[in-house]
């Protein structure tokens, strides 16, 4: 199972740069649409006989590799060896929690390995976001959330009734991608445009629900997806991993510190027109701050901010570097790459500042500033 991921990992950065080298950004669109989609069928024929490829994406449900994933990353973490916990087994599940905690911060609140001031950051959770309360320990919390363990100032944290009515004011309806790839469509029907293609277990926030289309906000942008290929569930904003990026030889001083700087910003919030990295920032306001602090200079939006530096495919890809998203060929989101494959971008008001795969949705084009 490993190495089939690994192969359609392969493939879809292949067709990620084959896309890049083309000519215009239609037929980069185009070749997105049929290039990726046609190389991950090859590859799935070789290795599940009953695969085949679907309308609005790849019909081969993940949620037999998914539940292999979780049950291999139980958590078996040292807090969760000790005899004394404070959850309780009869309380009620609330969106997954069933001892609940929120974050009461403006901004975010930084989750430590140890419980201490000194202890290393592991990740990051935003303000009203959930956790799981594990126990307590000398005025802070063991939590659980999203893909993070560790330790927050229990000070921070709202508990009890209060955090259930919270709860039931802050949870959204959210679209788990339940299949290796789909479509996310211009409008709920197979005939329109196809604005990009969506990789497995990409949260998606509902906007409106119906029984064959759910409208989603994918970063700050709608579109539409298949009811078929994702699960709906009622969930709060979850922390965020912290994760410091690998220094290598071909990383200049500047860019490597440029990514530092970024990254220090996950969790904080998203602004629609928002320009401060403190008080909140939208995509490309995020971008144009980064990058102003290292004397590059560009436009409030996305797609201007294409125009500048020179163009690199994603095999060329280093960290400092810029990656586009869009709408078929118009380009309405932008990233910054921090290396590993991954991006660190302001992506919508639920989950804020964040990191993500850089191939979480179809990239249109890459530039470097410097």
């Amino acid at each position: 199972m490993k190495s089939r991921f690994i192969k359609l990992g392969a493939i879809f950065m292949a067709a990620m740069t084959a896309v890049l080298h083309a000519g215009s950004v239609t037929t980069q669109a185009a070749s997105v649409r049929a290039g990726v989609s046609a190389a991950m069928a090859e590859c799935l024929h070789e290795n599940v006989k009953t695969s085949m490829l679907a309308k609005e994406g790849i019909a081969v449900q993940a949620k037999t590799a998914s539940a292999a994933v979780k049950k291999n990353k139980k958590n078996t973490s040292k807090a969760e060896k000790k005899s004394k916990s404070i959850q309780d087994p009869e309380q009620k599940t609330i969106c997954g929690y069933t001892n609940l905690g929120i974050a009461n911060v403006s901004n975010y609140l930084n989750i430590r390995a140890e419980a201490g001031e000194d202890a290393k950051i592991v990740g990051k959770l935003p303000a009203d976001a959930g956790c799981e309360i594990v126990e307590e320990e000398n005025g802070w919390y063991y939590i659980r959330s999203g893909k993070v363990s560790g330790y927050v100032r229990a000070d921070y944290i709202i508990t009890g009734e209060e955090a259930e009515k919270l709860a039931e004011k802050l949870k959204k309806t959210i679209a788990t991608v339940n299949t290796l790839t789909v479509y996310i469509r211009e409008k709920p029907n197979t005939d329109c445009t196809i604005l990009t293609i969506v990789t497995t277990d990409e949260e998606l926030e509902v906007v409106e629900e119906g029984e064959e289309w759910i409208e989603i906000k994918l970063d700050d942008e709608n579109g539409f997806v298949n009811a078929q290929y994702v699960d709906l569930s009622e969930e709060l904003k979850k922390a965020m991993v912290y994760t410091e990026t690998e220094r290598s030889a071909e990383v200049s001083d500047s860019k490597y510190s440029l990514v530092q700087t970024a990254l220090s910003y996950v969790g904080g919030r998203y602004v629609w027109g928002g320009t401060s990295l403190t008080n909140g920032v939208d995509c490309s306001g995020f971008t144009m701050q980064i990058m102003a602090k290292y004397g590059v200079y560009l436009p409030h939006s996305s797609r201007g901010q294409a125009g500048y530096g020179r163009s690199v495919s994603t095999s060329e890809l280093q960290p400092g570097d810029l990656i586009f998203y869009g709408s078929g060929s118009s380009i309405s989101h932008v990233a910054i790459y921090i290396g590993n494959g991954q991006i660190v971008h302001a992506s919508n008001s639920r989950d804020g500042i964040k990191v993500s795969n850089a191939f979480y949705r179809t990239p249109i084009c890459c530039r470097r500033m410097f």
